[in-house]
Parts: C-alpha cells; structure tokens; sequence
C-alpha cells in the first residue's frame, strides 16, 4: 500500500512541486494550505509521514502545529523552512520533529529524509508492539489429530484476505487463533488492533472502535482515533462479538461492508482499509433466534468458521501443554518444578471445563503450593479433589489426603500454604463474592481482602 505524505504549505509552488516528486517515488501525497487544515486532513486520513513548514503567513505556523501533531498523532514530521536558523532547527527538534531542511529544496534530501523518517517510524511501532505484548512466536501446542487439523485451516486461511470466525468455549485459546493467524498473514508486518467487546461499556463502545472528535461528549478534551483506524492496513479483532449490544452490531455492519464510518461528534467520512477475525464462545445461531444477535452480521462475519476444541477432546495434549505453562511460569519468577508420569496421568483424567486457562492456573497452584521439586499423582489427586478425605492411615503416601502439601514444608511455609488453599476453597464456595466469605469464616472483610492481597488470590493494584 502507498505510504500517504501529508504536505502543509501555504505556498502552492512548493505543494505542487512536492506532490509531483512523491508520486514519481511512488508515495501519495495530500496537500493542505494551513496549520489547521492539515490537522483536519490528519482526522480524516491515515497518514505515514508530515512535511511541515514552519512560516505560513498569519496562519499557525508549524511549531505550534509541531506540538499539536506529535500530542495527538503518532506521526514522524519533517520541518521545511525557508528562513531557517539553527535556533529554529534546535527548537523543532526539542518539540519533536525528525527532521529539518532548509528552502531551496533538494528533493535527493527530501526522498532520503521521507525514506528514514518512515523507516524510524516502522522501527517505532514494531518496538511499541513488542513492548505492549512482550511474546515470542505464537504457537498452538500440542499433536492430538484436532489440533493438527486446526494448524491446517489456519494455514489455509491465513494467507488470504477472508474474515474468520473463531468460535469456541472459554479458555480453549480462540485470541491464539486469531494470533496465529495474523503471525502468517500478508499482514504481519502490520499490526493485529485487538478490542474485548465484552469489557467496553455499552457507551464507550463506540468511541472505542470508532475514535470520537474533541468536546463530543463529557470527558473527550481531544480528539482520538478508534481502534479501526489505528487498524487500517492490518488486522482488527473483535473479541467476544457475541457480547456485542445490537446498536452497536448495526453501526459494525454498516462499516465492515463500507469500510468507512465517521467519529463519534464528527461528519466527515474515514475510509480504512481492515481485515477482521472476530471471536465469540457464544452459540450465535441460537442469539440470532433469541434476537440478541444480527442475523445479516454473522453471515458477514462468517466468511471462514474455525471451532477450537475444548480441552476434553485433546486429552493427549496435556503433558505437552503442562511443560510449556511450567516454563512460561518459570519465567515469571516461579520455580521450575517437574511432573511425574503418574501426575500427567492424574491430569488427564479430568474434563476440564474450564479448558487450557483452567489448566494453566491449576499447574500455577501445584507449583505454588507443592514443596518439592517433583510433582506428584497424589499431589495431583489432592489439589483436584480438595474435598476429598479417605479414610485411611495417616502414615500413607497415598492416604495422607490434605495434609501431605504441607508436609516437607516448614511451619511457615506449612501455614502460608494451608491459609492459600483453605481460602480458596472458600472462596469458589462463595462464588468468589468476599463479603460472603468473609461472614462464612468470621473475618472481618477488610482483614480478609488484605489476606487475599498477600497471598497473592487477587489480582488488585
């Protein structure tokens, strides 16, 4: 796709000259007069690239345009100036700016400026994207037929342009589809904008997806971009779409077969260009009977259907699921621990309901509470039934039933883990509600939110 290269300048000479050597180097440039139309072009396009000049008559000139720029848009600006001073170049620089050039133009200057301030500016958002989500190489583990046959479809699908519907119970890895997908798109090198439907308000939707103009409601005090604009080249994914209220479901439809929309308080029309994955562990086709769901959308949205199975259904999987989430807890900080066969055993006979993330945190609890380094069936058997007390001899390794977790620990090691368990089991007794828990167990709730705090049963700040 052709990088756009904005061109403020209020002398028309110098925007046609312009103009003329971007798009023999095959950019496309848009021209704007002031300051404040360029910024309005800004709001209304993707941009690549800013050639601002700093004089413009009685208008804004560019450094204060400079400042408004690099605060709302993540956008590399070359300064262009035909009274330049060093003094001038230092300040545009300290405000932001990538480059400077003087008038006369020399056009070699000017590509070679353009062609490093985006390659800076792609350098910039591959390490922002790094940063934000800190991964390697996305990969589906496991060998089971099922999963050797979803590695397939997504080769298959993941080449082309189609949309894809990723649909599957909590837990059972749909966002490492659409992850895996994107890893093998044509898109890859363009970012994957991802949007949880279900953890925006209602009314911050669609300012969320559709960004929203300064003043348009109480609390915008600038403008933002939405994240399909933030898309527009790569890949937007709408997770848990089924979660999505039906006005918004009619704005999303209206701008996946258009792929143009406007701001939320804006008119002027946005066009992008976005490849969407959308997820969802709702049955659709019964939503769509109960009228919480837009018939017309999921046949949209529908293009290429994937199920990830349920964990149930790859069993054999486990010990390799096991070792990956032991070293990726490893590298959090947890010990390294090791299974016995017999734990992998343990593990594979039980459903699951909850999937891979019900399995990840259960290995997170067996290192956290088993003190040795080799992780037992019987510890295995312990954790999974906690309510669990045969009624044998105490002396049994097999027969030891709560207690044996605790019993190559030191006291206080014994007691930490004893209060981590007990306290979670209260807990899923109450549904996770505190306050219920609290009264059951006769702690004051104050007393019991700081426990949970500590023992680390909460994730609050």
């Amino acid at each position: 796709m052709a990088k756009r290269i904005l061109i403020i300048d209020d002398e028309v000479s110098i925007q046609e000259s312009l103009s003329g050597i971007l798009q023999d180097e095959g950019f496309l440039p848009i021209c704007a007069s002031t300051a404040e139309s360029g910024i309005e072009l800004l709001d209304e396009h993707q941009v690549d690239l800013v050639l601002l000049d700093i004089w413009m008559g009685k208008n804004m000139d560019g450094l204060a345009a400079l400042e408004i720029i690099k605060e709302r848009f993540s956008l590399p600006v070359i300064m262009i100036s035909g009274h330049g001073t060093i003094e001038t170049a230092v300040q545009a620089t300290r405000k932001g700016a990538y480059d400077f050039i003087e008038k006369p133009l020399s056009y070699d200057k000017i590509i070679l400026a353009i062609n490093n301030g985006l390659r800076y500016a792609y350098l910039e958002r591959e390490n922002r994207l790094l940063r934000e989500h800190n991964k390697g190489p996305v990969v589906l583990t496991g060998n089971s037929p099922v999963i050797r046959a979803l590695r397939a479809q997504i080769e298959m699908v993941a080449p082309a342009d189609a949309w894809v519907l990723i649909r599957g119970a909590h837990g059972t890895g749909k966002e490492i589809v659409a992850q895996s997908i994107h890893q093998l798109s044509q898109s890859r090198n363009q970012p994957m904008v991802e949007v949880n439907c279900a953890a925006i308000p209602e009314e911050l939707i669609e300012s969320e997806l559709f960004g929203h103009e300064k003043g348009s409601f109480t609390g915008a005090h600038t403008s933002k971009q939405g994240k399909f604009d933030q898309a527009d080249g790569g890949i937007l994914f709408l997770d848990e779409i089924g979660d999505m209220s039906l006005k918004t479901q009619a704005k999303i439809l209206r701008i996946l077969q258009e792929q143009k929309f406007e701001r939320v308080g804006g008119n002027k029309t946005i066009n992008v260009n976005v490849r969407v994955l959308a997820a969802t562990n709702k049955n659709l086709e019964e939503e769509i009977e109960k009228g919480n769901f837009r018939a017309d959308l999921f046949w949209r949205l529908n293009v290429v259907p994937i199920v990830v199975p349920p964990l149930h259904e790859r069993l054999e999987d486990i010990p390799l699921l096991v070792q990956e989430l032991a070293k990726g807890l490893a590298a959090k900080g947890l010990k390294q621990k090791v299974f016995s066969e017999g734990a992998y055993q343990a593990l594979m006979t039980h459903s699951w309901p909850g999937n891979v993330r019900e399995l990840r945190n259960f290995i997170e609890r067996l290192i956290i509470m088993c003190p040795g380094q080799t992780i037992s069936e019987t510890e295995v058997h312990t954790f999974l039934n906690p309510g669990a007390h045969p009624g044998k001899n105490v002396e049994s390794d097999h027969d030891q039933g709560g207690l044996l977790p605790y019993l190559a620990a030191d006291f206080r090691e014994a007691k930490k883990s004893f209060e981590r368990h007990y306290l979670q089991l209260k807990l899923q007794e109450n549904d996770g509600n505190i306050s219920q828990t609290a009264e059951l167990i006769g702690l004051e709730r104050s007393h019991l939110h700081k426990k949970l705090k500590s023992l680390y049963l909460i994730n609050e700040p």
